[in-house]
């Protein structure tokens, strides 16, 4: 899936817009760390992945280890947001295509996941205005 993840690499060092929308499936599913269901599609998914970018997006933000087995790409991050260390995963499958068909986020500790839901509760009400 070598595909997929350079394309999903690609658009984390642009953060262009058209180029995410093309890289996830018309059924992708986003599992977010603080919102209890699934959220299906790809209006959505492109929706929670943007507003993650513009949150954990800062010149902190890196990739420090990547784990590919197939379609399956586990992508561990660390960045830092108001001064609290965050560290986290990117689980991301793909379809034969190289599209996000499966993409979880998971994040700790406890004080980093609730800056995180604070910070990603008011860029999606912003971008819900």
């Amino acid at each position: 899936m070598q595909l997929g993840i350079g394309a999903w690499h690609r658009y984390m060092q642009s953060q262009d817009p058209e180029l995410l929308a093309e890289l996830i499936h018309p059924e992708a599913v986003f599992h977010s760390p603080v919102v209890h269901t699934p959220q299906q599609g790809r209006e959505i998914v492109l929706k929670y992945l943007m507003a993650a970018g513009d949150v954990l997006g800062n010149e902190t933000f890196r990739y420090v280890r990547e784990v590919v087995d197939g379609p399956e790409v586990v992508l561990e991050f660390v960045a830092e947001l108001d001064g609290i260390k965050i560290n986290g995963i990117d689980m991301i499958r793909f379809d034969m295509e190289g599209r996000i068909i499966d993409f979880k986020v998971m994040v700790r500790p406890l004080k980093a996941i609730n800056k995180v839901w604070e910070m990603m509760g008011a860029q999606l009400q912003k971008t819900s205005a």
